[in-house]
């Protein structure tokens, strides 16, 4: 007896419907834009035949549901034109020796699209002395400064700036004042003020003599750390140190080591108004760390969750 093929025809015609349900559900979830910025130094090409930016780019454009290009410090205005900023969910940023050459309105433009959720900012390895990362500092540092205050007091305060513990762009050494730093006074009569030592963003020591770091998840269940493994290494990268001299992090997601005993806060969060900012250690242009699956999983991730908590805002 021949059993009858109309239950299959239905299984078939279930199946069929239930794969263009998760189909149309796909085609149906936002494309994450993002915009990877690179200085496109010429010794990068020693790891990267495309630069770093291209490397990345590439990789997170094969990525389902993210749409990546790519821009550099020599393009038409920097490659950071506003129109081109109007279209991008999340900021990706490789810098390195031409640091300064970014303006710090270009920086603080950035900022201010953080701050309102429209853009969320990835800064890698050495892109902590980069203009819209010390912007993005500064302007945390403020609002940690005078969140300490009672409301009251905190409408009326006078703040006051300064950068000479040590300066921007001078690395700061082991004993030197943490920053930042915010020092009160309440006279008499008259408002709260503040004297803010503004943050270095930068740390005491540094080694570019590729040796491997091993990274390690402090947070497991964080959007960043999916799919990583509890602890990987990194083949071949630049040593910083710590103190890094940035705000206090909102989280702490990653932690890398060294086998003489450095150790860095390698995957740090912070919020900033309606946005984020993400700051990735490892890198160097030297070696091929952006090559590395788990470093790309870690940049992969940390957009999209970034697009994901923009678009709740």
């Amino acid at each position: 007896m021949i059993a009858p093929s109309f239950p299959f025809r239905w299984l078939r015609t279930l199946a069929f419907a239930a794969l263009s349900a998760c189909a149309a559900a796909r085609a149906a979830e936002p494309t994450v834009r993002v915009l990877v910025w690179d200085e496109r130094q010429p010794q990068q090409r020693i790891a990267y035949s495309n630069f770093i930016g291209g490397e990345i780019a590439a990789a997170l454009g094969n990525r389902p549901g993210i749409e990546a290009r790519t821009a550099a410090l020599d393009d038409a205005r920097q490659g950071l034109d506003p129109a081109v900023l109007d279209h991008v969910d999340v900021l990706v940023w490789w810098g390195h020796v031409r640091n300064r050459e970014v303006s710090a309105e270009t920086g603080r433009d950035i900022v201010r699209r953080i701050q309102s959720g429209k853009l969320s900012f990835v800064a890698l390895h050495s892109a902590h002395w980069s203009t819209p990362f010390i912007e993005a500092m500064r302007e945390r540092a403020r609002h940690d400064a005078l969140d300490a205050l009672l409301p009251a007091d905190r409408a009326a305060a006078v703040l006051v700036e300064t950068n000479r513990y040590p300066a921007i762009y001078t690395p700061p050494r082991f004993d030197d004042l943490l920053t930042p730093v915010a020092w009160y006074r309440k006279p008499p009569t008259g408002p709260v003020e503040i004297t803010l030592a503004q943050p270095n963003c930068c740390f005491p020591a540094y080694r570019p003599d590729a040796m491997p770091s091993h990274v390690r998840v402090l947070k497991p269940g964080h959007p960043i750390a999916r799919g990583l493994p509890a602890e990987f290494q990194i083949p071949s990268t630049e040593m910083y140190c710590e103190p890094f001299h940035v705000p206090p992090p909102d989280e702490v997601v990653l932690e890398e080591r060294w086998a003489p005993g450095e150790w860095f806060r390698s995957g740090c969060v912070w919020s900033l108004g309606k946005g984020k900012v993400f700051y990735f250690r490892p890198g160097h242009e030297l070696y091929p760390v952006f090559k590395e699956e788990n470093c790309l999983r870690v940049i992969e991730n940390a957009v999209r969750w970034l697009a994901g908590e923009q678009a709740e805002k």
